[in-house]
């Protein structure tokens, strides 16, 4: 069984300006102060299931340099340049046909490259079993489901039916949910069978491109063009042409929530997709008021539920907050009430 790895890096992290910008987004950022950014922990985790020359990075061009920087082990020609942002169907597309090109009966694993996994041990356990799902059942897509902690109303759902016939541990999925309100997270928590949404997707080349080829003509066309220049001459220059003109569509709504084989895997493994400052604080020590921080010297005067990220060279001193987060970079100071974190992408604009 043959394996690769797809990670998408193309976003820009609005939600966490000022540490992330456009021309410095989240994947790339120490975010936990640890000394690796989003992305290298992504391709960390993956180091026992594939090798570094089966792993494939698709991201913005304005982003390549960054990604050889921070991912010396991934060969230059995994590193796949969009011309354009054309959400993830597109994305997964260019990087199925190149394998497709390279090992037409690999299994392939897609995902973000900035979320944070903090049980890694137990998240290779679980993409080995949907990999071997899939082995035993070609026609299969499986969903990894994030077993809920919360009626979490800023991720996508999945809901499952019954088990599948050959892994009773593997579930069938009944519908794919958008971000809902409050009311419906909790109905969702209630019922049992309601899972997050990772975007963490495992098939075979063969199954994805047979989907995309009846769900999505129009992009599956496109890469066949593409792919028709793959190692020429006027390969880039093709990608340049073409890539654009596809169509701009999630990989859910193209092919997820039409496919006839798809199922979800229930995991646990101390997921989340760093989407927020509030869930950034969730998953950094807190001392006893609730306080987290990122950075040298922070120091916190009778403040509660703060979360503080600063450069190591600045001083920050706190008094008196209660819920604000407190971020700096590049010379650029954020001071905000964590109820208006959902705020901050329109400030980062204004």
């Amino acid at each position: 069984m043959n394996t690769h790895v797809v990670i998408m890096a193309g976003g820009i992290g609005s939600r966490f300006w000022p540490m992330s910008t456009p021309d410095f987004p989240k994947q790339f950022i120490d975010v936990m102060g640890i000394g690796k950014s989003l992305i290298q922990l992504t391709v960390e985790r993956f180091r026992q299931i594939c090798p570094p020359e089966n792993c494939w990075i698709v991201t913005a061009e304005r982003y390549v340099d960054i990604v050889k920087e921070q991912l010396p082990q991934v060969p230059e020609g995994n590193i796949l340049a969009e011309p354009a942002a054309r959400n993830t169907a597109p994305c997964i597309a260019y990087a199925c046909w190149k394998i497709k090109e390279r090992d037409a009966d690999a299994h392939i694993v897609v995902t973000p490259s900035d979320a944070l996994v903090i049980d890694t041990a137990e998240f290779r356990s679980q993409i080995t079993h949907a990999l071997a799902f899939v082995e035993e059942n070609r026609e299969a897509i499986v969903t990894l489901g994030i077993t809920p902690s919360r009626p979490e109303t800023g991720y996508g759902y999945i809901c499952a039916a019954g088990p599948s016939d050959t892994d009773r541990e593997v579930l069938k999925v009944e519908a794919f949910k958008e971000k809902p309100n409050l009311e419906t997270a909790e109905a969702y928590l209630a019922q049992g069978n309601y899972f997050w949404n990772a975007g963490i997707f495992v098939w075979n080349t063969a199954t994805i491109v047979k989907e995309l080829r009846m769900h999505a003509p129009q992009i599956a066309g496109v890469m066949d063009r593409m792919a028709a220049h793959f190692g020429q001459a006027d390969e880039k220059e093709t990608v340049q042409q073409l890539f654009p003109t596809c169509e701009k569509i999630s990989i859910d709504y193209a092919v997820m929530e039409k496919a006839q084989e798809i199922f979800v895997l229930p995991s646990e493994f101390g997921w989340s997709d760093l989407g927020s400052w509030g869930s950034l604080q969730t998953l950094l020590p807190q001392d006893e008021l609730g306080n987290a921080g990122v950075g040298g010297r922070i120091k916190m005067i009778n403040c509660k539920n703060c979360v503080v990220h600063t450069a190591e060279e600045k001083s920050v001193i706190l008094e008196g907050l209660n819920g604000y987060i407190v971020a700096e970079k590049n010379n650029t100071l954020l001071v905000c009430r964590l109820s208006e974190e959902q705020r901050i992408k329109d400030f980062a604009q204004d």
